[in-house]
């Protein structure tokens, strides 16, 4: 039971009984959160929060077309339900007609889906401090040995748990269970003049290794003691996984079919339709989202909120399935909802809540780790993170941004110091087009969309003559 005194179940239940309106869409969800902070090599806070949310999409089927209106309320007491509903018919009723009008999915093409977690009828999920339990004691360890030869730990690591009910007057009954946590990690040196960051993804903190990641931490620190000034231009780069995945992400975001189609992006075709089936990079890589990814698990039907340009409160409950949306080094699909899909004139691919970047690779000859590509590398960059991410331009997709937290070079196989930060401009799909090497994929955080997407897994890259436009002053 919720501390409303309803479970999720019984407050999807009694809003559609409520529903007054020719179809209605109910999402309740109940959301915990543990976290620990610490700094200068001390814990200094930790907390446990729950929150709840309920949201009523009432869709007012008349003569003239569908209209909807949504309400989301935190906090909604049993005496609340049908005032939330009924705020939400009457949105509908002052609202124009929708264009992605549709008919909600029913039970039979949500089966698709398969079975959804616990099942409906289970108790929500809730994590706690106890997750934090094992690596806290890891963690001050950590702290303690850091302090011991003047190494100065900053950062933070939280666990979050959201239980979705999805209800439908079509009749779906849906549920999901999400977890999602991450640490960030920052070093400093006891003078405070050299910084370095780490962070990492995880569903449920036993994968995460505190004494390796801070054990990077000071390999990097000491690579900074030797500092080298470089000036802006284009330099052979390697980009570790969480570089990676801030690029490709925001890639992932503005590939809608919608826009493409309209002429407004990177993905929009010359004369008009779409670039899908383009080739945007020589080497067989391949950029995909599959809902039950070991480690990435994520939702495997659509909840939505509110519609968008790609995604439509009447595809709520539609299934999905594995896609990629560059394959083989070609463009392979757009997110989009099925009215979307119509208008480009392409297959219905929803956006996906995972993603992962891989290239294709001979058994016998592993792709290498990001240490084995340092090894081989004769001169370039090699980047820690990407920071301040900006699009400059929708029609190439070039970005701007900082770097931050260690730029190194590399010379004959070894890193010889730190240089200075840089302002990069790079558009993701053009480095596609520029990669001289990819490495092999693993689980990481991105640093820059981490608050909002953290199930990823990528592998580090090469790039030919990454843009480094401007020195930065940022540290």
């Amino acid at each position: 039971m919720s501390t409303t005194g309803l479970s999720p179940q019984e407050t999807v239940e009694r809003a559609l009984a409520a529903a007054r309106s020719g179809d209605c869409v109910v999402i309740a969800e109940e959301t915990s959160d543990a976290n620990l902070r610490w700094a200068g090599n001390t814990l200094t806070t930790n907390g446990v929060t729950r929150s709840r949310q309920l949201t009523v999409i009432a869709i007012d089927r008349r003569s003239d077309g569908a209209a909807v209106g949504v309400v989301s309320r935190s906090g909604v007491l049993p005496g609340q339900i049908e005032e939330v509903v009924r705020e939400a018919e009457q949105a509908a009723a002052e609202a124009t007609p929708a264009e992605d009008e549709a008919q909600l999915p029913g039970p039979d093409q949500a089966a698709a889906s398969g079975p959804a977690d616990d099942g409906w009828a289970a108790p929500p999920r809730r994590t706690d401090i106890g997750v934090l339990r094992e690596f806290a004691a890891a963690l001050g360890e950590t702290l303690r040995e850091a302090a011991g030869v003047g190494r100065q730990l900053y950062g933070f690591a939280e666990h979050e748990m959201v239980s979705t009910y999805l209800g439908t007057s079509a009749g779906l009954r849906l549920r999901h269970d999400q977890p999602a946590g991450r640490i960030e990690l920052n070093a400093k040196s006891a003078d405070l003049t050299r910084s370095a960051w780490t962070g990492a993804a995880t569903r449920d903190f036993t994968d995460v290794d505190i004494a390796d990641l801070d054990a990077g931490l000071a390999e990097r620190l000491g690579w900074a003691e030797r500092s080298v000034s470089l000036p802006p231009g284009r330099y052979e780069t390697l980009l570790p996984p969480t570089a990676v995945s801030d690029l490709l992400v925001y890639l992932y975001w503005q590939a809608g079919a919608k826009d493409a189609a309209d002429g407004r992006t990177v993905f929009s075709k010359a004369g008009g339709g779409t670039r899908v089936g383009e080739q945007l990079s020589a080497l067989p890589v391949t950029l995909s989202s599959d809902p039950r990814a070991a480690g990435l698990g994520c939702a495997p039907f659509v909840i939505a909120h509110t519609s968008g340009p790609d995604s439509s409160v009447f595809d709520n409950g539609l299934p999905l399935g594995q896609t990629a949306w560059i394959k083989d080094g070609s463009l392979a699909a757009l997110h989009s909802s099925r009215h979307s899909a119509a208008l480009a004139g392409l297959p219905v691919t929803p956006a996906i809540d995972n993603l992962t970047f891989a290239a294709s690779s001979d058994v016998a000859a592993p792709l290498p780790t990001l240490p084995e590509m340092i090894a081989s590398t004769g001169r370039a960059l090699l980047l820690t993170c990407l920071w301040y991410i900006r699009e400059v331009d929708a029609q190439t997709l070039l970005l701007t941004g900082l770097t931050r937290d260690g730029v190194y070079l590399v010379e004959n196989g070894e890193v010889v110091g730190a240089v200075n930060n840089f302002r990069f401009n790079e558009s993701p799909v053009t480095v596609l087009g520029r990669l001289l090497e990819v490495g092999a994929t693993v689980p990481t955080l991105p640093r820059e969309w981490g608050d909002w997407f953290n199930r990823a897994a990528m592998p580090p890259v090469r790039v030919e003559g990454f843009n480094m436009s401007s020195v930065s002053q940022a540290s």
